[in-house]
C-alpha cells in the first residue's frame, strides 16, 4: 500500500513523498489517518528548526494530534476490527524502566515520541502503531474534534500541578489552543476569576468565549500591573504559562500570590531562559513544568465528548495534506482568525 507523507526538509520547507507502508507487525495496527491537529511544538520545528534544545533532523514528519480509522491488525491483536474510529497516542513507552514502573510514563527513560527526530509523526496517510496506543472514539465526535484529545490531555496533566481549589483564581499566559484548553479546564474545575494574556486580538476573543473573565493585551497594558491591581496587590493563586515568549515565565512569577503555584506548559524557544528567582524565592512559589501528558487521554475524551459545545469553536480551519505549507504560514502569522488548524490527509 502506498502512503503519502509531508516531510519537513528544512526551516519552512515541506515536500510530499509517496512510499510503501508495510503490514502491521505482531501487536501493531495500521490506521488510515483522517485528521491531525497542528501543535505549537510543530510550529517551533517549522519556523525555528528546533523544539527548545532539540534540533530538527531532516527530513522529518511532524504531527502528533491524530485521529483515524483502523484498517489492518497485526498478529495477536484482539478486540479491534477494521473500521473502528480511533484516536492515537503518539508516545511510545518502554513500560519497564524505573519511571514507567512508578507510573511516570511521560518521563520514561526510553521514551520515543512520534513527530520527534527519528520517529515519524502523523502528517501522512497511513501509520502503524502498537495496539495499546489506540483509543476508541464515539460516533458523535468528529475526526477533527477528536484531534483535541491529545492537547486536552496535556492541559489536564497540567491541572495536577495547578491543584486548583474551587473558587481560586488563575492567570493564563498565551491564548493559543493549549491556553484555550487550559481556560476551559480551569473553569470546569471550578475556578473563580481567570485572566488571559495574549497580544493577538482574535485569540483574546476566543479566550472570552472559552470562559475567561478578563482578557489582557500586553501591547497596551503591563499584564503584571493589571492583574495585581485587579487582585488588590495579592496576585492569583496559580499562573499557567502556555505561551513561553516575551518574558511570560517571569510574568507568571510576578502575578502569583505568596505560596502560590506557577505551572509552565509552554516550551520556550530559547535554550536558556532568564528566571526572576528571588521574587519566586521570597514568595515561596511552587514552580512546576509539564511534560506532555501521563494517561490523561481517556479523561480528555470523556470531557471533550461531554462538553463538545465548549471545545468545538477551537477548531477553526481544516486543510488537505498537500496544503500543509500554507497552513503553517497561516498559523505562524495568526492569520484569518486561526485557532486550531487540522490537516486532513
Amino acid at each position: 500500500m502506498r502512503s503519502r507523507s509531508a516531510e519537513l526538509t528544512s526551516v519552512r520547507e515541506f515536500r510530499l513523498t509517496d512510499d510503501e507502508i508495510p503490514d502491521p507487525a505482531p501487536g501493531d495496527v495500521q490506521v488510515r489517518v483522517a485528521a491531525v491537529g497542528m501543535c505549537g511544538s510543530d510550529l517551533h520545528s517549522y519556523a525555528e528548526g528546533a523544539v527548545g534544545d532539540t534540533p530538527c533532523v531532516y527530513p522529518m514528519v511532524l504531527g502528533h494530534e491524530p485521529s483515524g480509522v483502523l484498517v489492518k491488525t497485526g498478529a495477536s491483536v484482539t478486540g479491534w476490527t477494521p473500521g473502528a474510529r480511533v484516536a492515537l497516542e503518539p508516545a511510545l513507552y518502554c513500560y519497564h524502566c524505573e519511571f514507567c514502573l512508578a507510573g511516570h510514563h511521560n518521563v520514561c527513560a526510553k521514551l520515543r515520541f512520534m513527530s520527534n527526530p527519528g520517529e515519524p509523526g502523523f502528517f501522512r496517510d497511513y501509520v502503524n502503531v502498537p495496539v495499546g496506543n489506540l483509543l476508541a472514539i464515539p460516533e458523535g465526535l468528529s475526526m477533527e474534534h477528536a484531534t483535541l484529545i491529545e492537547p486536552l490531555a496535556v492541559a489536564l496533566h497540567s491541572m495536577h500541578f495547578v491543584a486548583l481549589k474551587p473558587g481560586e483564581t488563575a492567570a493564563v499566559f498565551g491564548a493559543g489552543p493549549i491556553g484555550l484548553l487550559t481556560v476551559i479546564a480551569l473553569k470546569l474545575a471550578g475556578a473563580g476569576r481567570v485572566w488571559v494574556v495574549d497580544p493577538v486580538a482574535h485569540r483574546l476573543e476566543m479566550a472570552r468565549a472559552a470562559g475567561a473573565d478578563a482578557a489582557v493585551d500586553p501591547r497596551g497594558v503591563d499584564p503584571v500591573r493589571q492583574i495585581l491591581s485587579d487582585t488588590g496587590g495579592r496576585g492569583v493563586d496559580a499562573a499557567i504559562d502556555c505561551g513561553g515568549r516575551d518574558g511570560s515565565i517571569n510574568q507568571c512569577i510576578h502575578t502569583t500570590r505568596n505560596a502560590g503555584r506557577v505551572v509552565i506548559t509552554a516550551i520556550p524557544p530559547e535554550v536558556q531562559v532568564p528566571l526572576d528567582f528571588h521574587p519566586m524565592r521570597r514568595k515561596e512559589i511552587a514552580f512546576y513544568n509539564v511534560r506532555r501528558s501521563n494517561h490523561e487521554s481517556a479523561a480528555a475524551l470523556g470531557i471533550l465528548t461531554d462538553y463538545i459545545a465548549r471545545f468545538a469553536p477551537l477548531v477553526t480551519h481544516t486543510r488537505p495534506l498537500e496544503d500543509i505549507g500554507r497552513a503553517f504560514v497561516m498559523l505562524e502569522n495568526y492569520a484569518d482568525g486561526v485557532g486550531k488548524i487540522v490537516i486532513r490527509p
